[in-house]
């Protein structure tokens, strides 16, 4: 058995941070596409405000109004402030710098994660957890090669991106003891939207009809995202699930190449591969169990 939790729902943990991090991978190539036409601000508010009309029916339909009744107005407003700062820096990032690049870097979030988790969540990291994530963080090594070019102070927009994430994420594993998913989903989605409906103070443009499209399928895909990051967090250990995430990176490879024509190269192809290996380590240890 795994440290805290039966093995079926660390699996079904597993599962949802792989599905959360496709659906988080897409919803980013849409955001980036956008940011060419539209402020960072506007397009943040816009799809969360989208995002509502996949929530309020789900609430209204499956987890009924209850569900969204704050028992932890503390953790949901704090874990709230750093959904609004990752998002805020993951959407400027990738108005600055390439897909994979923003992704790459953002995804030492997990490393950061399983420090936490282990010094303030309590939770048990097994040597070979560790070697498995550290696996990980070697094979994005390997993709963005930190020593092969110079060093741009932009690139520590996705840097700063993991750090608000993995703060987010720890946060979000006790808070889930308390709230259901969906209250916290919901609740973060409401401090976007007042946090980023701020920056209409400096000037939004009109949205074609075509974009208009496009912010619906971003706010779609952005609450089916982080709803299955928050279910696997509620699911299983946040050390284990957490590292899952990486998976998102091969779904920016693909993207960049089917959208942008960037096609990886050998040191790419060999940093997903030692991604692969350490996830597919990590599940064939779950099964075991």
């Amino acid at each position: 058995m795994a440290e805290t939790a039966q093995p079926t729902a660390q699996l079904k943990a597993i599962a949802a941070m792989i599905a959360g991090a496709a659906l988080l991978s897409l919803n980013d190539a849409v955001s980036k596409y956008l940011t060419e036409s539209y402020p960072v601000g506007q397009i943040i508010a816009l799809r969360q405000m989208c995002s509502f009309l996949v929530l309020i029916p789900y609430v209204h339909w499956v987890s009924g109004w209850p569900a969204l009744k704050m028992t932890n107005r503390r953790g949901q407003l704090v874990r709230g402030f750093f959904t609004v700062t990752t998002m805020g820096l993951i959407v400027l990032s990738l108005s600055l710098l390439p897909l994979a690049t923003v992704i790459s870097i953002a995804f030492s979030s997990p490393i950061i994660v399983v420090a936490l988790s282990a010094a303030f969540l309590g939770e048990t990291v097994g040597h070979r957890r560790w070697f498995a994530v550290l696996l990980g963080f070697i094979g994005v090594l390997v993709i963005i090669r930190p020593g092969g070019a110079s060093f741009h102070y932009l690139l520590m927009i996705p840097f700063l991106t993991a750090i608000s994430a993995a703060l987010r994420d720890t946060l979000t594993r006790p808070l889930s003891r308390t709230e259901p998913s969906i209250s916290i989903l919901f609740w973060s989605s409401v401090m976007v939207v007042a946090a980023a409906s701020t920056t209409a103070l400096w000037g939004w443009k009109p949205v074609s009809p075509a974009d208009a499209g496009w912010l619906l399928l971003n706010g779609i895909l952005s609450a089916g995202a982080h709803f299955l990051m928050i279910e696997a967090l509620r699911l299983g250990d946040a050390s284990l699930v957490a590292p899952f995430r990486y998976t998102g990176l091969l779904w920016a490879l693909l993207l960049g190449f089917l959208i942008w024509g960037q096609w990886p190269d050998a040191w790419t192809l060999t940093g997903a591969a030692i991604l692969v290996a350490s996830g597919v380590y990590i599940i064939e240890r779950e099964s075991g169990r």
